[in-house]
Order: C-alpha cells, then structure tokens, then sequence
C-alpha cells in the first residue's frame, strides 16, 4: 500500500483504518514487526512553541495523557508517543495497535444483535474500570462509542481506544462534531462544544443501551444534516426509549424460550445505571467514573445474594452467633453466652466459678503423682526366673500360675533350708568350744599405775 504521507522518522504509515471528522486512524509501524494506531487531529498547527494557543493546548492535553500510563490499566490503550507529522504538521497521538473486532462488529452477523447479560456486566465493568482510571488523572475521552471499544483477543479484555479528541481545543471539537459520524453517542452539551467528565458517562450509557437492546436509543437516519440534527435534539429533549422492551423485541430468533426467558431477567441495579448516565442534565449523572466504577460494584454485590437475600441474611446472623460463641469456647472463654442485644459476652449463670490457683494447683498435683507412679514402673527390677534381662513390673496384681514361679520357689525353699543347716552347724560348734572368758582390764591411775 502506497504511503499517504510521512507520519514521523521511524514511524511507517500502513494506511487508514477508519476516517471521520474527529479525524483518522492509521495503522502504523515502527521499526520491526511493531504495530500501532496513529491518530492524527484534523486541525494541523504550525507553529510549535508555547506563543500559538492551539500548540499550547495541545501539549497541556498530552501531558495529561501520559499520566493515563504511569499506572498500566489492562482496559485503557497504551500511548505511546505524540507530537507532529513530518508532513502537514498534524498532531498525532501513537497508540497500541489492539487486535480484535471492535463493539459495533460483534453485534453485527455472525454475532447476535444484542449481547448476553454477563457479556453485557463484564463490558459494563471493564469500560467503567476504564473511565475511572482516566477520570482519576483528570483525563477526558470525549469519544466514547461502540468502535472506540475494542475486544482483544489475546487477552480477553475491552480495551478503551482513541484519545483523539481528549487533545482538541473546544472551537476543535464543536466543529468536529458537526461532520463527525457518531452523533449517536454524544450527550447534550457535547453539542455546544463542551466536555466534562459527565459526558464520559452518558456516552458510556448509550453503549450499554445498545449492547442490552441491539440499537442506541436515537438512530441516525441518513447522513445529511437534517438527520444529525434531528438526533441531536432528541438526546436534548425526547425521553430514552424504553430499555427492556426494545430488549424483548430483539431477542434472537434462534434463542429457545428458556434462554429468551432468562436473558429478559436484566437486574434492576443495572437498569437504574444506565437511566442514570442517560439523565439530560450532567448533574444528574453520576459525577465521573469513578463513582459509576463504585456503583456497579456496589449493584453486583447486592445482587450476589440472590432473591433469598432477606432469608439469608437471618441464617447468617444465626451462624455468625453460633461461630462466635463456639470462638469464645475456643480462647478459653467457656461458661459465657452471646448476648445479642448488647452485643457483648457475658457469664454463664449455670456455670461454677473455679479460681485459676485451685486449678493451677490441681494440676500440679495431678502431675506429681503421674511422675511418681512412672518413676516406681519403670525403676522396677523383678526378674523372672534367675533372667536379668528379663522383666515383671511390680504393679501387676494378678500374677500368672507358670512353671517359672514354681523352680523359683523350690529354689528359695532350698537355700532356706541349707542356710538353717549352716546355722545349726554353727551353733553345734560353738557349745563345743565355748570360748575363754576374758580378764577385764583394769584402768590406770592417772595413767601410771
């Protein structure tokens, strides 16, 4: 494909991606096999220094998006770089080339018309994950549609795309707006060249209402300008047409009757979301991003409990009792009840008072005479028959009747009755040598006689 024009050194122009009056997306490529999408801004500045207001504006507007970067969100393109073409001295914006079909494609055949409730959720989260993050730096899109989210197919994330018109002067952008292909899209003071961060929001609102009903809430018939305007004024005074029964309508014909039942079951926190974003009035909005991010949370996690929240919020203040009481068991707090009006732990009235010393005590005791007891079983030294090795502890009461016992005994009776012998013996001999009786000494006295 023939080059249009130089974007900048080391920055090959792949040619356009998609054209408008925001101005053009083209496929770039830096040096290597690395892709990405160059937005340039219609309006080329020639002067670059700090005297030329559009300049001016244009690096204050930049400097803004590098901060969407400083903390890498998987739901916000990455920027890569800005500045000048070479050429025409357009301003562009280098941003990451995300590859997968865009929002607009994936309602188009062969995908369905309308998106299933947790495809829907998911988009809802990640898109408001997405603003919050840009909301948090001070940065405003200003160009959110359905072909400015794109569905990356390596990560699995909706990415926000195109900053373009975040970099746009107010004079830029309301004439921009005028020959720009997505009217659809736009809140009501976006007409008069205004952007606030509540204009992210009602953008974001017609998004989910044409993912949840298959159209936006006021087509744009034709492109002339009796069309655009005719858009226009219905976002400025017609009321959003009803949500679910345009759902109901565009539900897919090849879709059985419990998957369209079941499908038509939108929950009503989402609903009250998007009527929200949609308000005419920007203060009726929700303030930016973040709190849209905050409320969604806020509506999934009610939701999680289910149509038996009432039920169940009694069972668990009941298990929530029984798993506190059974805890204060646990950290030796027995003999106390839950009180549930104060909400505080009190004495077991049924309980006896045992003073920690008495306890402590018996315990110690308990313990000593365990270490006694042990001491005596195994300092124990009975042998059974003449074995040294063997061992009876002295502590077993009913002894067994074995032969063992029996040579033990004839043993013993047999040395009782040679020692008898020898003691008799001894007597027969001394009765016959009685021995002389010896002279008492007499004492000295004083030692000399």
């Amino acid at each position: 494909m023939s080059k249009v024009f130089t974007i900048a050194e080391g920055l090959e122009n792949l040619g356009a991606l998609r054209t408008g009056g925001q101005g053009s997306v083209y496929k770039g490529r830096r040096y290597g096999p690395i892709y990405s999408a160059v937005k340039l801004i219609p309006t080329p500045i020639y002067t670059e220094n700090e005297d030329d207001k559009n300049y001016r504006n244009y690096q204050n507007e930049v400097t803004k998006l590098q901060k969407v970067n400083e903390n890498p969100n998987p739901n916000v393109v990455k920027i890569l770089s800005s500045g000048i073409t070479e050429s025409g001295s357009f301003p562009f914006i280098e941003m990451e080339y995300i590859e997968g079909p865009d929002l607009a494609e994936l309602l188009h055949p062969p995908h369905d018309k309308i998106f299933t409730l947790k495809e829907l959720i998911k988009v809802a989260d990640q898109l408001a994950f997405a603003l919050a993050h840009c909301h948090k730096v001070g940065v405003k899109h200003g160009d959110i549609k359905s072909n400015n989210v794109k569905y990356n197919i390596h990560t699995g994330n909706y990415v926000l795309l195109d900053f373009g018109l975040a970099i746009m002067s107010e004079e830029q952008r309301r004439s921009s707006i005028r020959h720009a292909g997505a009217i659809e899209f736009m809140a009501p003071e976006q007409h008069e060249g205004k952007m606030l961060m509540q204009t992210d929001i009602y953008s974001y609102g017609v998004i989910l209402y044409e993912l949840l009903t298959g159209q936006v809430p006021f087509a744009l018939a034709g492109d002339g300008d009796t069309g655009r305007n005719a858009v226009m004024l219905s976002h400025m005074e017609q009321e959003i047409p009803d949500a679910l029964n345009l759902r109901s309508a565009n539900l897919p014909a090849e879709w059985n009757e419990e998957k369209k039942a079941l499908e038509m079951q939108v929950p009503l926190w989402f609903t009250e979301i998007l009527y929200k974003c949609l308000q005419k009035k920007p203060e009726d909005r929700f303030a930016d991003g973040i709190e849209l991010h905050n409320a969604i949370i806020s509506g999934s996690i009610s939701a999680s409990a289910g149509p038996g929240a009432a039920l169940s919020a009694v069972a668990l203040e009941t298990e929530n009792s029984r798993l506190l009481e059974q805890l204060a068991s646990f950290k030796g707090a027995a003999g106390t009840l839950y009180n549930h009006s104060k909400d505080v732990y009190e004495r077991d009235p049924k309980m006896a008072i045992v003073p920690k010393k008495a306890i402590t005590g018996l315990i110690a005791i308990a313990g000593l005479c365990l270490s006694l007891f042990l001491y005596k079983v195994f300092s124990a030294n009975d042998h059974i028959g003449g074995n040294p090795y063997s061992y009876q502890s002295p502590y077993v009461f009913f002894k067994p009747y074995n032969v063992d016992s029996m040579m033990k005994a004839e043993r013993e009776h047999a040395i009782r009755a040679r020692l008898d012998s020898i003691d008799r013996a001894r007597a027969a001999h001394a009765r016959k040598n009685p021995p002389e009786p010896q002279r008492k000494k007499r004492k000295k006295f004083l030692g000399l006689f």
